[in-house]
């Protein structure tokens, strides 16, 4: 089994790319390789966030490397949080606290339209490309269902009744943004 490394700490992630990529390629975090530090955020668009963890990865330990940043953009609150959805309250990036605030912010307005991009950045010793995914939807006004990680309690794709926390993971693989981005990733590097 071929091994690749997925740059980030998060372990909800590894076994959700895991579960999608199957059993070709083993996924290993940063953890895996002996990176612990925690690479930052600062680029101003979810691509260029993605991009700046795939290189330093491997300028650093000289292997090649994807690396996936996330979004969620608001239609009611001019996109945000965007690229600052993991740490929309604050930099302890707490999800119950960043759906706390979403919920807040979203009380009494009726637009409650919202998409996720997801932007994988590949980068290896000859290459550097990207491949994304997004999702529309409409956040609820509380959450709903256990499952999933982040926003996914109050966001509910237009191609479905549930959220994604209310779905199980092959249902939310199938259509979410990250795994719109992910089969893009794996129909490249299965070339």
């Amino acid at each position: 089994m071929k091994e690749i490394v997925f740059a980030t700490h998060n372990p909800h992630k590894i076994r959700e790319l895991q579960e999608m990529i199957g059993d070709k390629y083993k996924i290993l975090s940063l953890t895996d390789i002996g990176c612990n530090e925690d690479i930052p955020e600062n680029e101003p668009t979810v691509e260029g966030n993605a991009m700046y963890k795939a290189k330093y990865v491997f300028e650093n330990y000289n292997v090649g490397c994807f690396a996936d940043d996330t979004g969620l953009f608001i239609e009611a609150l001019n996109g945000a949080p965007g690229v600052y959805s993991a740490r929309y309250a604050g930099e302890h990036k707490n999800s119950n606290d960043n759906v706390d605030l979403v919920l807040n912010k979203l009380k009494n307005i009726e637009n409650r339209n919202a998409y996720f991009c997801t932007v994988i950045a590949y980068k290896t010793e000859n290459e550097e490309k990207y491949f994304e995914g997004i999702i529309r939807g409409v956040l609820t006004e509380k959450r709903f269902g256990e499952g999933g990680f982040g926003y996914d309690p109050i966001f509910k794709p237009l191609q479905s009744n549930l959220t994604f926390a209310e779905m199980n993971p092959m249902e939310k693989n199938k259509i979410s943004h990250r795994g719109l981005a992910v089969q893009k990733f794996i129909e490249y590097i299965n070339l």
